[in-house]
């Protein structure tokens, strides 16, 4: 088949998502992108620059969007005839935490609304993240001053399902350097997420600053993308921490990456949001044992044997699994295997199968306009 697939927010997840599909999709998929930047721009206005690129759309089987544009802007500049739509949804604008000193823009809810509902189907990237957007819509929507469109949330629930996205892992990870760390070395623990608020690193540095306190060796690699400055936290952390800190900042290349992950023994998340959990996914696959709170994605991600050892509830229960994993690094090799092999799942290769097959049904069996509005 022909696909155009738009992405209106090319950089980080996106970008990897977008090209992996397309590296290993059996159809003919055209990337549309526009830089990673000017995010609100981008979902109000994306779909004007967009349009005027498509290429002519009588061999054009099916039009993936993510929902980093107005998807019902752009339905409204296609011809008459045009191919079916299929939005995926990333993240969302309804449930995406707020800033602190920040007010919820509520026409980017809208956005997110209006995208959904001109879709032949929308794809969520985990049920986590479906499940909260339904959850979130009604009162949402109540949040008009009257004429509450009420059939809406039943409308997106009939089209809306979940497919999980696929993740580039090495078929070979990197070599496991923990064994050949010194039998005295430090545990390294690795962070590996955006420096944003919704990672919520204020909570994963005071939690360092308490083992510090304590004496509980440990070393931290700082990977992740930081698409502003940096942020105080991060900055304050580097200080505090010192010698502690082995590595600060994005890895050059991807090979740089893996190593270090391969390097670390435990990979820590504190997020506030998180509709997937790709770095945890590339982390434990490089044999990092998770230590996750036990809400968002997370806890379909990581198989249910392991939720007592790798999940936790508060910040405190937190912070006591991780004082317990670095003390007994060495005593968790089993759990480090049967997680990586769990993780395979995940991988383009495991995952290609069903994207290939959704994007043929929705081509072949959708009419475009029957929307069970």
């Amino acid at each position: 088949m022909q696909i155009l697939f738009l992405e209106a927010f090319f950089g980080g997840s996106h970008r990897a998502f977008a090209e992996g599909l397309q590296g290993h999709s059996r159809h003919q998929i055209e990337l549309i992108t526009l830089p990673d930047r000017f995010w609100k721009w981008r979902m109000r206005g994306a779909a004007l620059q967009m349009f005027r690129r498509m290429p002519p759309l009588k061999d054009v089987d099916l039009i993936m969007a993510t929902n980093m544009l107005s998807l019902s802007d752009l339905r409204a500049l296609l011809p008459t005839g045009h191919p079916p739509l299929v939005v995926y949804f990333h993240e969302n604008q309804l449930t995406y935490p707020v800033a602190h000193g920040d007010r919820r823009d509520v026409h980017f809810g809208f956005t997110d609304i209006t995208t959904a509902l001109a879709a032949e189907q929308v794809w969520f990237n985990s049920h986590s993240h479906r499940d909260a957007f339904l959850a979130a819509l009604p009162a949402f929507l109540r949040q008009m001053p009257d004429a509450h469109p009420t059939w809406v949330t039943d409308a997106i629930r009939r089209k809306a399902s979940v497919l999980y996205p696929g993740c580039e892992l090495p078929s070979h990870p990197t070599t496991d350097t923990r064994a050949a760390a010194a039998a005295d070395a430090p545990p390294l623990i690795i962070w590996n997420h955006r420096w944003e608020f919704d990672k919520n690193p204020e909570t994963f540095f005071e939690a360092l600053y308490a083992l510090a306190a304590r004496g509980t060796p440990f070393q931290v690699a700082v990977l992740g993308e930081c698409f502003q400055d940096q942020p105080k936290c991060f900055l304050a952390a580097r200080e505090r921490l010192g010698a502690r800190i082995v590595h600060f900042g994005y890895a050059a290349t991807p090979e740089a990456y893996h190593r270090w992950l391969a390097r670390g023994h435990v990979v820590v998340s504190t997020a506030r949001q998180e509709n997937f959990g790709l770095a945890i996914v590339e982390a434990v696959h490089h044999g990092c044992l998770p230590l996750v709170p036990r809400r968002l994605s997370y806890p379909e991600i990581i198989p249910e044997a392991y939720h007592d050892q790798c999940l936790y509830t508060t910040d405190a229960e937190g912070l006591r699994k991780l004082e317990e994993i670095l003390h007994r690094h060495h005593a968790y090799q089993a759990e480090r295997t049967a997680l990586k092999q769990a993780m395979a799942r995940y991988a383009w290769e495991e995952r290609i199968g069903e994207f290939d097959e959704r994007l043929e049904a929705a081509a072949r069996d959708l009419t475009v306009g029957a929307h069970n509005l």
